[in-house]
């Protein structure tokens, strides 16, 4: 069976696991989130089906983070724990938790997030029955305070040839994975070249893009695999706000995971093609932006900085793709600007793009199918 408007890929009924229990390491950072991190170690030291280890990393937590730390350790002999003398920042807070995994696979769960019930029995044993396949995800929860039930029962798996996967998410620009759900086949993870410190804001999806350069590309359909919660003091809200800055990081991950040589020293061929590909669904995703933000005033995005303007998303537009100009976008924003407020053929018009990119849409075709 393949999916809409991916011919190649396969779905098919999952089978429950065969063989040794798989082995997962799941890497936790922790900085001044120890009032998270029981809650978050237990649902993985919880989950049926996998030999798992845990490594806490605590970055120098100035809020006594690493008191909890010690007691997570002591309190059962799968958790190790890396304490940092002085603050590292999260890039090599991840490596350094990352560097001394022993398990087949592997996650990095943030210490404020936590996984479902079943969730890397559920991974595992996609990857156990497809050996191709060296990613996994699924659908995740967003949750503040307490987190709702999950659903834990598989109805399907999708595996996509990895450059299929890859040239979906350079058609589109965007990131189908929020980070607690990715399942990584350790062997694959290391050919990624793991997280970059010049990559602060999408190292996860440089990696994720590679890794589809040398693996397949699987989804689990019908159960939620995490639970990510969202607060004031997690990194969507402070480290990494603003849609322009996430525009332009995403534009560098597509660049730095595409930028494969060939024998003249140039890029690849098919990694040229889906390279441009890339700016420019970045730079009609930022024209969009534009034109919700002149005629509502403020941007859709979800954690909009001041800096989210109309003139900084057209500004970015052509950053990403220096023919901006020619698009569609372009020219609905120039009719826009041209009219001047108030004009209503313009602004239903704008409205009616903005309806047909509803985040509502993409949401439930994200949470179905996985892209």
């Amino acid at each position: 069976m393949a999916l809409a408007g991916h011919a190649n890929a396969r779905v098919t009924r999952p089978v429950p696991p065969t063989g040794p229990k798989p082995s997962v390491s799941v890497v936790v950072p922790c900085y001044n989130y120890g009032h998270y991190l029981p809650g978050c170690v237990a649902s993985i030291l919880e989950q049926p089906g996998v030999d798992v280890e845990v490594i806490v990393v605590d970055d120098a937590s100035p809020d006594g983070s690493a008191a909890v730390v010690r007691e997570v350790e002591a309190a059962d002999p799968r958790v190790r724990a890396i304490y940092h003398e002085r603050n590292k920042g999260h890039i090599a807070t991840y490596t350094d938790g990352l560097s001394i995994v022993r398990g087949e696979y592997l996650l990095l769960l943030s210490a404020d997030d936590m996984l479902v019930p079943g969730a890397l029995g559920r991974a595992t044993a996609l990857m156990e029955a497809n050996p191709s396949v060296g990613l996994v995800y699924g659908p995740t929860i967003d949750f503040t305070d307490t987190a709702p039930p999950g659903r834990t029962v598989a109805t399907t798996w999708t595996v996509w040839p990895g450059r299929d996967w890859l040239a979906g998410r350079c058609r589109t620009g965007r990131n189908p994975m929020m980070s607690p759900e990715a399942v990584m086949r350790t062997s694959v993870f290391e050919k990624t070249g793991g997280y970059r410190a010049d990559l602060p804001h999408s190292s996860d999806f440089m990696m994720w893009l590679v890794a589809a350069q040398v693996s397949d590309i699987g989804y689990i359909g019908g159960a939620d695999q995490a639970y990510y919660r969202v607060h004031k003091q997690s990194m969507s809200k402070t480290v990494n706000v603003g849609m322009v800055k996430d525009l332009v990081e995403r534009m560098r991950a597509f660049d730095v995971a595409l930028d494969v040589p060939d024998a003249s020293g140039g890029l690849e061929g098919g990694n040229r093609e889906l390279l441009a590909l890339a700016h420019r669904a970045l730079a009609r995703e930022a024209l969009e932006h534009a034109i919700q933000a002149h005629v509502h005033g403020v941007s859709d995005a979800v954690s909009a900085s001041d800096a989210d303007t109309a003139d900084a998303f057209v500004d970015a537009a052509l950053r990403i793709y220096p023919d901006a100009r020619a698009l569609r976008e372009w020219r609905i924003l120039q009719r826009i600007r041209g009219a001047g407020p108030g004009t209503r053929g313009a602004s239903l018009r704008a409205r009616e793009l903005s309806r047909d990119l509803s985040n509502r849409v993409r949401w439930r075709r994200w949470r179905r199918t996985g892209v």
